[in-house]
């Protein structure tokens, strides 16, 4: 009998199949490890870690009917042991510090795949946490930074939008003078020259999507 440990069993999540196809890849060069499943959205992650109950999972976050921060809240309230890698192109601290409140143990940029990513299912497999250096930098960086409401990022994202302060009044029932107070908060908060750079950090950093 061989004495060989079980190889660590991966399920590979993505709405991109080139993405899927590369980790595949990388991992059949891989004596220790094997992608038993394969997802392109939330909801198909659920059901195949429910099938499979694998022992790592590689999860983009940004897909199609299901994100992938709503699929690891889903697994692991499910599921308390699962081990979650994020994969994704986006190193906004806010996003990653969602995702790891979530029950993420690893952060990774898609862009440092080749580098990190077998070094990083072995780690969370052996019951460390990893993140890629540029995400850890953005989340020491902001650690101390006042967060905005949730009524603050809701207006953010209408601004995002294109919307003047009297059409963000009018959809959110509010008046223009709380409009503006929110956006003076917000600009602060987060060092914007204007609106449309408080736009661009927010989208940079992940406290709002498009």
């Amino acid at each position: 009998m061989s004495s060989d440990p079980s190889p660590i069993r991966i399920l590979s999540v993505d709405d991109h199949p080139l993405i899927r196809q590369g980790i595949a890849g990388l991992v059949a060069t891989q004596i220790d490890m094997t992608v038993i499943a394969e997802a392109a959205n939330g909801r198909e992650a659920i059901q195949q870690y429910q099938r499979h109950r694998p022992d790592i999972t590689l999860m983009d976050l940004q897909m199609p009917e299901m994100s992938g921060l709503d699929a690891i809240s889903a697994i692991r309230g499910e599921f308390p042991e699962a081990r979650i890698v994020v994969l994704t192109t986006y190193a906004g601290d806010v996003q990653a510090l969602r995702a790891l409140k979530a029950g993420a143990r690893a952060y990774l940029l898609k862009d440092s795949l080749h580098k990190e990513l077998l070094a990083t299912i072995r780690a969370v497999q052996a019951g460390r946490k990893s993140m890629s250096p540029e995400v850890s930098f953005r989340l020491a960086e902001h650690a101390t930074d006042d967060a905005l409401t949730p009524a603050e990022v809701r207006v953010l994202s209408l601004i995002a939008a294109g919307n003047a302060n009297k059409e963000i009044a009018a959809q959110l029932s509010t008046s223009e003078d709380t409009v503006k107070g929110q956006v003076r908060n917000i600009l602060s908060k987060l060092d914007a020259k204007d609106r449309t750079h408080a736009a661009m950090i927010g989208l940079k950093r992940g406290i709002i999507e498009f």
